[in-house]
This record gives C-alpha cells, sequence and structure tokens, in this order.
C-alpha cells in the first residue's frame, strides 16, 4: 500500500514494505488505462473552475475600497496553479432584487429575517451605485467577469443604468489589470419568476423571449456590445429545463428564435442552473453524504443536461452551469461544508469536463453552507443561526481542497484533456489525463465509498493494479502519489493535500509536502473517503 506514512522522504525499501503488507488488507480492482486519446478525450478549460457569486454583499468578497486579502490569496492559490484566475459571475437571485441609485455610496441593503435554515438569507431589496461596481478593481488581476442585471422586475430603466455603471467601470480599469467583462447576464432563473411572483402563472417561453430581447437590446446600447467587442450576452440562466422545444431549455430559446434577433446574435454562451437537491430530502446527516458524492449519483445529476449541451453546441455557443453546488437553499448543514464535499467537487468537475461542460460556476454567499470560501468573519453559525461564542475568521471549507486539486491538475501549460476511466466499482472514479502533445500524464482516482465518524476504526481500502492498453508511448515504469486525506467524510476541516492545509488563517498554502514514489506495478491503494493523483513517468 502507498499509505500517508509513505512519503518521498522515506527510502525505497520502507515504501516497498508498506506497498507488500497493505495490498493483503485492500479489495483488488484492475484498471484498464489507454496510453493514447480516447474518442471521449475533452479538453479541460483553465478556468473549469469558477464561481458565481451572490450580488448582493459582493463587496464583501473583493472589498470595497481596501482588497479583501483573505478572498485574493484564495483566488490566486488557483490562478498561480492554472495560469489564470477562476472566472466571475456575479448577480444569482439578488440580481433580480436591485435597483440603481446614481451617486450612492456602494449599496443599501434589506434583508429579510435569518432562519435556523436559511442563517445568511439573500436581501430581499437592494440599491447600488457607482461603486458598487467599481469594486471589481479589487479582483485578482487577469479576472474575467460575467453580471447580471434586474429582469424579474421589468423596470428597463433601471437594467439599462445597471448596465451602464458595469461598462463604466470596468472601461476605468487599468489595461495592465487584464480585468474584462465577459458579458451581461439579463435575469436569473426567469422559468421560476412564476412561482416566486415576478410573471403570472401562465408565463412561457414564448413571452420571455421577446422581454429578453427588449432588455438587451437596450443593454446593448449603453455597455456597448457588438459583434466587434470582447463583451457579449449570457442566454438561459435557467434552474432547470425541460429540454423540449416549448419549455424553458436552450432548445426552447433556439426554437423561439432568440438568436434571430439582433442581441441574440451576439449570445456566446449558454448558462443553466443545478444543483444536487435539497439537504433534507435525504435523511441524515451520513446518508446525505454519501447520496452527494455516490458515482451514479453525480453521474445522473449531470447526465440529464446531454440533450441541452448537444443543441447549445450545434450552434457553435459554449455550454456552462452558469450556478451550481450541493445543496440549494445555501447547502445542507454539515454535508456541504464536510470533508465528502471535496471528493463531491472533484467528480462532479471532472465528470461534467467530459460532458462538454465548459466551465463551472460554483455558487458562493457569505456564509453559505456550501462556500468553498468564508470570505468575511462571521458572527452567527452557518448551520442554525445561534450566535457563535467568538467571531469566526475568514477560512476555506473542504470544497475548497476539491477546487485546489483540479486546478493543480489542469496546470498552466494548457491544452490538458481528460477522459473517464471505466472503473468496476460503484464507489471508485477514475480520469486519465493527456497533455497537449498527447502523452498520457497523470490519472485521478476518487473513493466514494463514506467512511464516517460513526463507521467505527476498519476503514475498507480498494487496491488498484493499472493495466495499460495501446499505442502511442511506452508504458510508464514510476509513479508520484499524492493524497487528499480525510479523517472522516463528517469531518468540517482537517483536511490535507499532500501532507499540507489551506486552513490557514491568511488562506495561503502551509506545511511540508508529502509525496509518495514507487513503481507503477505495485499498483496502489485507496482507502474509503480518499483521492489520489498519480503523475506518471518512465
Amino acid at each position: 500500500m502507498l499509505d500517508a506514512r509513505c512519503t518521498i522522504m522515506f527510502a525505497n525499501l520502507l515504501l516497498s514494505a508498506c506497498i507488500i503488507s497493505s495490498a493483503l488488507q485492500a479489495r483488488a480492482i484492475n484498471v484498464s488505462v489507454p496510453l493514447g486519446i480516447s474518442s471521449n478525450t475533452t479538453e479541460v478549460s483553465p478556468s473549469h473552475i469558477s464561481f458565481s457569486i451572490e450580488q448582493d454583499r459582493w463587496t464583501d468578497w473583493v472589498g470595497a475600497t481596501v482588497k479583501n486579502e483573505f478572498f485574493s490569496n484564495a483566488i490566486t492559490n488557483l490562478a498561480e496553479l492554472t495560469g489564470q484566475p477562476p472566472r466571475f459571475r456575479i448577480g444569482a437571485d439578488s440580481e433580480d432584487h436591485t435597483d440603481f441609485q446614481p451617486g450612492l455610496n456602494f449599496s443599501e441593503l434589506v434583508f429579510p429575517v435569518p432562519s435556523a435554515a436559511i442563517p445568511y438569507p439573500e436581501a430581499s431589496s437592494i440599491v447600488v451605485g457607482e461603486a458598487f461596481y467599481a469594486a471589481a478593481r479589487n479582483l485578482v488581476p487577469g479576472t474575467h467577469v460575467t453580471w447580471g442585471v434586474n429582469l424579474r422586475s421589468l423596470n428597463l430603466t433601471a437594467a439599462f443604468l445597471e448596465a451602464g455603471a458595469i461598462a463604466e467601470a470596468f472601461n476605468s480599469f487599468s489595461a495592465s489589470s487584464g480585468l474584462v467583462l465577459d458579458a451581461i447576464e439579463i435575469g436569473n432563473e426567469a422559468d421560476i419568476y412564476t412561482f416566486n411572483g415576478g410573471r403570472p402563472a401562465n408565463f412561457t417561453i414564448e413571452e420571455y423571449v421577446p422581454q429578453w430581447t427588449s432588455f438587451a437590446s437596450n443593454v446593448s446600447t449603453t455597455v456597448p456590445i457588438t459583434a466587434n467587442t470582447t463583451t457579449k450576452f449570457w442566454g438561459g440562466a435557467f434552474a432547470d429545463s425541460d429540454h423540449s422545444t416549448t419549455g424553458f431549455s436552450p432548445q426552447g430559446l433556439f426554437s423561439n428564435g432568440i438568436l434571430r434577433t439582433a442581441p441574440g446574435m451576439l449570445i456566446d454562451t449558454i448558462s443553466q442552473h443545478v444543483y444536487s437537491g435539497g439537504g433534507t430530502d435525504c435523511g441524515s446527516t451520513d446518508q446525505c453524504i454519501q447520496d452527494m458524492i455516490t458515482k451514479a449519483f453525480i453521474r445522473g445529476n449531470l447526465s440529464q443536461f446531454i440533450p441541452d449541451i448537444a443543441a447549445t453546441k450545434s450552434h457553435n455557443l459554449t455550454y456552462v452551469l452558469g450556478e451550481t453546488n450541493s445543496y440549494f437553499n445555501h447547502g445542507s448543514a454539515n454535508v456541504s461544508n464536510s470533508a465528502g464535499a471535496a471528493l463531491w467537487v472533484l467528480d462532479y468537475a471532472f465528470f461534467a469536463a467530459t460532458l462538454g461542460i465548459e466551465r463551472l460556476y460554483f455558487h458562493e454567499g457569505v456564509g453559505y453552507k456550501y462556500n468553498f470560501i468564508q470570505p468575511v468573519t462571521l458572527n452567527v453559525s452557518i448551520d442554525d443561526a445561534t450566535p457563535l461564542p467568538e467571531p469566526l475568521p475568514p477560512h476555506i471549507q473542504p470544497a475548497y481542497y476539491g477546487a485546489i486539486i483540479v486546478a493543480e491538475i489542469i496546470g498552466n501549460t494548457g491544452g490538458l484533456s481528460v477522459s473517464e476511466l471505466s472503473v468496476n466499482s460503484d464507489t471508485l472514479s477514475g480520469y486519465a489525463f493527456h497533455s497537449n502533445t498527447g502523452q498520457l500524464i497523470k490519472l485521478l482516482f476518487i473513493n466514494s465509498d463514506g467512511f464516517f465518524a460513526s463507521s467505527g476504526s476498519n476503514r475498507p481500502s480498494v487496491h488498484l493494479d493499472l493495466d495499460f492498453t495501446g499505442t502511442g508511448q511506452p508504458s510508464p515504469s514510476r509513479m508520484t502519489v499524492k493524497r487528499l486525506e480525510i479523517g472522516h467524510a463528517d469531518d468540517t476541516s482537517g483536511l490535507t493535500w499532500g501532507g499540507q492545509t489551506y486552513e490557514t488563517p491568511d488562506g495561503l498554502v502551509s506545511g511540508t509536502l508529502s509525496l509518495e514514489e514507487g513503481n507503477v506495478t505495485d499498483g496502489l491503494d485507496i482507502p474509503a473517503t480518499q483521492a489520489v493523483l498519480v503523475n506518471l513517468h518512465d
């Protein structure tokens, strides 16, 4: 076995002993690994992991007048691994509760009363001024942003003024900042306006398209958005999809002629939203975590969008999940913020890539349970809104490790491609990664068998034997292994990646790097609730 005790600093003799003694305790699985690029290989964007930020407290993330150093550090960690920062979509539910007041200093917010279920609710009313958008200057240099404006209120003047202030802010940034306004999103989840009072119960996609077109036509003049500008429109941003040509779906947009309108011709991306369900729907905490990270569940949740992805790509448009995360309503307590969420991020992100999803914008809000990053000091519990015994400073949550690992795998050389490996297991996922020259360079394995604090001391393990097939390069003979180590799936802290932690006061990595080296022919062991990255060598 290659376990955490067998580090690169140990002699090869001790490592071999670890391999032999531990392999006897593990269930064996043979994994066929193709050396060449297969038909289901897909290139992965350096910004595949990106973020959607709830607009109401947007300035808490970046800092209003002064940069939020913790948040900036957490994003810079990712940018340094891939060569470019994650992209940001700013908006969500609160974009449809926003009005504009020229000259207002940042924003005026009205919040509903917090509840045990939602300790940090979105603002019900948001009035913003120019400074609210200009705070984007505090983003990590080189960041690309999509910003949402209000459609639900049917206040064309407000949307026009918001978009103008967004454009003015980005025009004021220096060229050296590299900050780019990628797109404007008009309205959030218009398909559920009928449920939140935004439209009559009989509101249809046929009515939505001309409303969107009217708003987009006006917005395009103030941003501006033309065929020759880098800024475009996002289309969709629907909460769900019925995958039909008559409902709220990409197919419904296309069949109702949105791409034939003048602003519709300026759509370059179709966005859809998806969560894994409601956190109260799955029973106990342990069961909720196991449901969330289960291999079949992740694939079922994402595969439903295959027709939508195909329809989008048939029009040469980019397909993204513009808002996604684990359980909706800001996540499930001790589930969305559990260590198991890091495994979920890994499997979810790379399986999405194999389907042709260009980018995933994981939704974040101040105090949300499913956050990767908590950017400011919190005074009440994210679990039940009870006062904390002492303020909780900014910190990362377990899902952030998933983002770090994805970024490290993608790297900064460009052109990395991913394919899913066929693994005969309900709990073990595997992915192969090829370089931009077509060389097989990395493997990722994720053991989603939940090991919980209540599971006792007998931790199951799987032994993998790697069988390289095909041609194109010699079969690798050596490997370096790096592990995401997790005490229990229901822990909410204490994870390490290669022996190092990001659970630090400044969000920067700390600790001594721990790697394992061995012969490929020896295989490797993966305990339950762990992920391993295998770098291959001759």
